[in-house]
């Protein structure tokens, strides 16, 4: 079976790479054996082939942080204010890095694992719990406030300073807005509930544009000042299930990657004019004796300044890609696991790579989860010029 498993309210074990990984997830939770990754018979040439060569691998995974989490890390996030970065993990905890410094400033932590985690202010942030819940933590003083929850784990949660309002997505199929000025933990702060397709799995926002990729490929598209429905219903473009969704910096689109190692570069502009821009190609691929192993695309992050964007997949590796003249434009060293999460700092400086096992290969050995953070050189990140051959 393939995305038809979404339907079901847990992933079968013969399912392979068709999974999100969020159910691998919650496979390892619950005993479940998980996925496995299967080898695809060879097609058409990936993206940095039919686009140009790549420059060559970087030497180096960055430095890594001490004090990293003792289980699975399910995201990291840079601040917009600092180098701080926040991290959630399936040890049940949400823990504040100053990542400059390699010093842990605080954490918290909760009866379940946490899926999800975004900063309020510098020094404060939102959770998504496995135990339903939604809360709010601030490093300074101490201080942990309960949202409220919804009827299933909270897979994502985002908050939007355009609108002041944290916005959550569930495995109950809805979105829930919350105003964190009056938490109570009684539902108070609760602004609306929103009905979902299926199951949200990743969530991305950009000014007052929010983007929500659910179980069966759904993707909504809503306008923060009004969540009566959606600005756009579409169906993904890749032919299976979503892993992860992000907005382009500039709001004019977003890209999309799936389970079966494929991006999608998607607008928001519907005419006929603004879809003929879109695209899709295949990365996070290795070709042995004629047949292509496929791996999950599990992060997307991109670069704030120069609009180029990096991915991370399960076969370890980072690549930063060029989406404008369709190039890789780096591929760093191969780290020591699964890549689950990617982020890059405010002004693009450093880029935290969640080096964690997602068990895409079931139970199994594996290397320690670990943040490693690295100092980002231009060269692998700002576009290159168009080159023009000379007619003869």
């Amino acid at each position: 079976c393939c995305c038809c498993c979404s339907s079901l309210p847990l992933p079968c074990c013969c399912c392979a790479a068709s999974i999100c990984a969020s159910i691998l997830l919650l496979s390892k939770a619950l005993g479940i054996p998980p996925a496995v990754v299967i080898p695809l018979p060879q097609a058409a040439a990936p993206f940095e082939e039919m686009m140009g060569a790549a420059s060559p691998a970087n030497s180096g995974a960055g430095r890594d942080l001490s004090n990293p989490p003792a289980d699975g890390i399910s995201n990291l996030r840079f601040s917009n204010h600092s180098d701080h970065l926040l991290v959630s993990s399936w040890d049940c905890k949400v823990r504040l890095y100053d990542a400059s410094s390699d010093i842990l400033k605080g954490q918290f932590g909760q009866a379940a694992p946490v899926l999800d985690c975004c900063f309020h202010d510098d020094n404060s942030g939102f959770s998504a719990g496995g135990d339903t819940t939604v809360r709010r933590y601030d490093f300074n003083t101490g201080k942990e406030d309960r949202l409220g929850a919804h009827d299933a784990p909270v897979r994502c949660v985002e908050y939007s300073h355009a609108i002041g309002q944290v916005i959550t997505g569930s495995w109950d199929k809805t979105l829930k807005c919350w105003d964190p000025r009056t938490a109570s933990g009684q539902e108070g702060s609760l602004v609306g509930t929103h009905v979902q397709p299926e199951r949200v799995y990743s969530m991305s926002l950009v000014g007052h544009r929010l983007v929500v990729a659910t179980a069966g490929r759904h993707i909504n598209v809503y306008d923060l000042r009004n969540m009566q429905q959606p600005e756009q219903k579409r169906e993904s473009s890749l032919k299976y299930q979503t892993r992860c969704v992000r907005c382009y910096p500039n709001g004019t689109g977003f890209a999309l990657s799936s389970v079966e190692g494929r991006v999608a570069m998607e607008f928001f502009d519907i005419t006929e004019a603004g879809q003929a821009k879109k695209y899709a190609f295949k990365c996070h691929r290795r070709s042995e004796a004629g047949r292509d192993t496929v791996y999950p695309v599990n992060a997307i992050a991109f670069h704030p300044i120069y609009g180029t964007f990096a991915t991370g997949g399960c076969d370890g590796y980072v690549n930063v890609w060029d989406g404008n003249n369709k190039k890789r434009l780096y591929q760093y060293s191969r780290y020591p696991t699964s890549i689950a999460a990617l982020s890059f700092s405010r002004d693009g400086g450093l880029l935290a790579v969640a080096s964690s096992y997602t068990f895409e290969e079931g139970p199994k050995v594996h290397e320690p989860d670990c943040i490693f953070v690295r100092t980002v050189n231009e060269a692998e990140v700002k576009p290159k010029p168009k080159t023009y051959v000379n007619p003869p």
